[in-house]
């Protein structure tokens, strides 16, 4: 469960959060390209129609988006429109609708059943001990699963773990959702279209995140199974999540849509991580750094340490980044797409001076 503690920091890096980083230049662009005369509100420009075909092109025919400003909103709005007012959500006790989201869907009424999880991911075992109850009136209904790709603590789910989830969940009544604020890390590491993930392998539901990777702020629900989800334009405007001038949401997501963009920013994102990663552990080899342990396997672009006592407030004097778990030292460093090689080398020093001073 994260703690997000931080402290002032002075210097440019920050190794905070994907959220912390600036926009793609092509996603400037797009949106100067659109920001010329007048278009059509509320989805019926052009920019959101051209959107739907790139969607489709990448998730499969009759795949449809619905364009948000926000993860939380894409979460709690698709969530809703897979669910009646009696059902309920098996998630990881770590995911975001649990830890990070404010209690949001609890307020907009989806209740939450989590399980504990050691890497952030269910599986069909795992599910089963919250998928029960039904037919007892003095129990809410589990009747979708949320899985966060990548998770959380920076984990994959592979095709087959998603497949076996959705067919043990559609077996038991269930519907599948996937968060995707990182989906575009998830395709990068995997090497697979983001269908081959998703649609291919029986979900009903993902968003698809733009922010984390280069956008200003633009989310899409996207339905890859219409008899999954009802009411969608109707609970977009409802929770505050419709975008009068779509255009400008739908340009960030056509940019990273288009020639790969999601991918190469999601590439560079991961390999930063990765070699933030092979830094610390080649320092731990040769003992130029002391006491830093690894929690969580490296695969995408979020590194999960702990380090010696003190070692986190010093190196904050010049990186920014959270902890994790406080009482354990845990700490998490994400890479974002604009990461450098200088960024990540400046900052595997500064922990060889941190865990070697502090360790005499």
């Amino acid at each position: 469960m994260s703690d997000r503690v931080a402290t002032e920091f002075t210097g440019p890096h920050t190794f905070a959060s994907d959220n912390y980083s600036g926009a793609s230049p092509e996603i400037l662009a797009a949106l100067a390209a659109v920001n010329v005369g007048h278009d059509r509100a509320y989805g019926a420009d052009s920019e959101t129609q051209r959107l739907q075909t790139l969607v489709a092109e990448h998730f499969g025919t009759g795949a449809t988006a619905f364009p948000v400003f926000n993860g939380t909103g894409a979460n709690v709005v698709g969530l809703l429109s897979m669910l009646p007012p009696w059902g309920a959500v098996i998630c990881s006790a770590t995911a975001h609708i649990h830890t990070d989201e404010g209690g949001a869907p609890e307020k907009a009424g989806i209740k939450l059943l989590t399980v504990p999880t050691p890497d952030g991911k269910l599986t069909p075992e795992l599910i089963a001990t919250q998928a029960w109850g039904y037919g007892d009136e003095h129990r809410a209904q589990p009747l979708a699963v949320y899985l966060t790709q990548s998770s959380e603590l920076g984990t994959l789910y592979t095709p087959e773990e998603i497949a076996a989830i959705t067919q043990y969940s559609h077996a038991a009544g269930m519907r599948v959702y996937v968060d995707g604020a990182r989906l575009a890390n998830a395709a990068a590491a995997l090497d697979l279209p983001l269908r081959a993930f998703t649609r291919d392998v029986g979900v009903d539901v993902v968003s698809f995140g733009g922010t984390k990777n280069g956008a200003l702020g633009a989310e899409a629900i996207v339905v890859l199974d219409p008899q999954a989800a009802t009411g969608l334009p109707y609970l977009r405007k409802h929770r505050m999540q419709l975008a009068s001038k779509m255009r400008f949401v739908s340009a960030q997501l056509t940019a990273l849509l288009t020639d790969e963009l999601f991918l190469r920013n999601a590439r560079a994102a991961n390999a930063a991580a990765a070699r933030l990663r092979a830094g610390v552990e080649a320092g731990l080899a040769d003992g130029s750094i002391q006491g830093v342990t690894f929690t969580q396997p490296t695969q995408v672009n979020a590194v999960f340490a702990t380090l010696p006592p003190g070692v986190a407030d010093e190196l904050r004097r010049d990186f920014h980044f959270y902890d994790w778990n406080s009482a354990t030292g845990e700490v998490r460093w994400m890479c974002s797409f604009d990461t450098t090689d200088s960024d990540v080398d400046a900052f595997v020093a500064a922990i060889a001076r941190s865990t070697t001073a502090l360790a005499g």
